[in-house]
């Protein structure tokens, strides 16, 4: 008979990554049936009164915490765990007088930092409070990366606006990658310095670009993620364009990729523009019909700093499964514009984004949790080609291949051929060569570049056909 654990804890913070790893690592404990640990936002408390727990009340600067166990050894166990890893949270952030006196609000933190100047936030509460935090970081004069989603389009242009008029820059929102100086900021991969700067309404086509360079043997300066909107009609490319000049002012940057899905065709126009006034170089992946794909624009970077361009190392299955002429390319992606760049390129198929803010509400990204695209591979028929994304760096999960192979095995068992495009670099913490390897045991075939993959999986129906 199942049991319930249901806490919450007034006035205890932490952020949604943090606590969703939580939720994700409590779930996985024999015994366990689901574990929710995180803050009582008016959706969370939604979620969990949907899975049957009953609630206290409980407000969103309150920790929720609820736990379904097979009875009360599961539960205590779970409990004993919870409070280890909740521990590891309070003890990296505490420290020092601030711990002591912990600042209110965003601009009282730049006031106390550590005797430095502070010159960027990061926001990353849930979407309905994230405006409120970024507009005080940027009336602070900080530039903000706002990795929060689910926020309206008016307020992105708003804090856009408002940060131009102070001289800062707004990266997001939904801006799930940026790398400052060398130091990554939420889904980062390891990167090695070096004379590129990239521009990117995307956080995975940027982690593409910047990964090939990576293992092309070049580097980069800084990764500005501008959020997924930016280049919409509603926002006109406000923060592409105060990045493209931030750059252009760096000395350390010497070449600007500017990486973007499908703009609005009157903001790209003002974008080439703004381009052909800088004097940097600029290297443009913005992706659509009849342009460049994240590969080969990489592969022109390389050109313009004269360095080579190696072959792109891939791993061939190892049983090539046969699909059927008749059957369906299934994108099953995990990063939005390496999902468009697939149907781009395949030109017919099914692709999903779980990456999206509808797959995203209340539950962790899936390049932490795989769990819904797990559930999406097995519903893949038999004759069918599957293509999945898999992104490595801080803030993925640790060992992807982990999760993911037993998925790939039963559905290369059941007659599916599964193609894999692994985006890293070779610093990267889960190991690049070592996740393929492990990828392509479970029967997959891998390739680092997401334009390559695309064009294996779509050749291996029409080959069948």
């Amino acid at each position: 008979m199942s049991t319930d654990l249901v806490d919450v804890r007034t006035g205890v913070y932490h952020d949604s990554v943090s606590l969703m790893r939580i939720s994700q690592a409590v779930t996985a404990l024999p015994g366990v049936e689901v574990a929710m640990v995180a803050m009582a936002t008016e959706l969370n408390r939604d979620l969990a009164t949907d899975l049957g727990f009953v609630l206290p009340g409980a407000g969103p600067a309150d920790l929720l915490i609820a736990v379904r166990g097979g009875g009360p050894a599961a539960l205590e166990a779970a409990a004993a765990e919870l409070e280890r890893l909740l521990g590891g949270l309070t003890g990296r952030a505490a420290g020092g007088a601030a711990a002591e006196h912990p600042p209110r609000t965003v601009r009282a933190a730049a006031r106390t930092a550590g005797g430095r100047t502070a010159t960027l936030a990061l926001v990353s509460v849930p979407g309905p409070y994230a405006f409120a935090e970024a507009l005080d970081a940027i009336e602070a004069g900080l530039s903000v990366m706002i990795f929060s989603d689910n926020v309206p389009v008016e307020q992105e242009v708003l804090l856009k606006k408002r940060a131009g008029e102070l001289g800062a820059l707004v990266m997001g929102p939904d801006c799930g990658t940026a790398v400052i100086g060398g130091a990554g900021l939420g889904f980062a991969n390891v990167l090695r310095p070096g004379p590129v700067g990239v521009v990117a309404a995307s956080g995975t086509g940027a982690q593409q670009v910047s990964c090939l360079l990576d293992l092309a043997g070049v580097g980069v300066s800084h990764v500005l993620g501008v959020g997924g909107r930016d280049l919409s009609r509603e926002v006109g490319g406000l923060s592409t364009l105060r990045a493209l000049r931030a750059l252009d002012a760096d000395p350390a940057t010497e070449l600007i990729v500017l990486v973007s899905k499908p703009p609005a065709p009157e903001v790209a126009h003002a974008v080439r523009q703004a381009v052909a006034e800088l004097a940097t170089p600029v290297v443009s992946a913005l992706l659509g019909p009849g342009q460049d794909d994240l590969t080969a624009a990489a592969e022109t970077a390389l050109r313009a700093l004269g360095a080579p361009v190696p072959r792109w190392r891939s791993w061939p299955a190892p049983e090539p499964v046969a699909a059927a002429g008749t059957g369906t390319l299934r994108g099953v992606y995990s990063g939005g514009t390496l999902c468009t760049e697939a149907r781009l390129i395949a030109g017919a198929g099914e692709f999903t984004d779980f990456g999206d803010d509808a797959y995203t509400r209340g539950r962790a990204h899936p390049m932490i949790d795989p769990t819904l695209r797990l559930e999406a591979l097995a519903q893949v028929p038999s004759g069918d080609v599957a293509l999945l994304d898999v992104v490595l760096g801080h803030g993925a999960d640790p060992d992807p291949s982990a999760r993911l192979a037993p998925g790939i095995t039963a559905a290369v068992a059941g007659g599916v051929a599964v193609v894999v495009a692994l985006v890293g670099s070779e610093g990267d913490p889960q190991g690049t060569a070592a996740q393929a390897r492990a990828l392509r045991a479970a029967g997959a075939a891998v390739f680092v570049s997401n334009a390559q993959a695309a064009r294996h999986a779509a050749g291996l129906l029409r080959d069948a056909r």
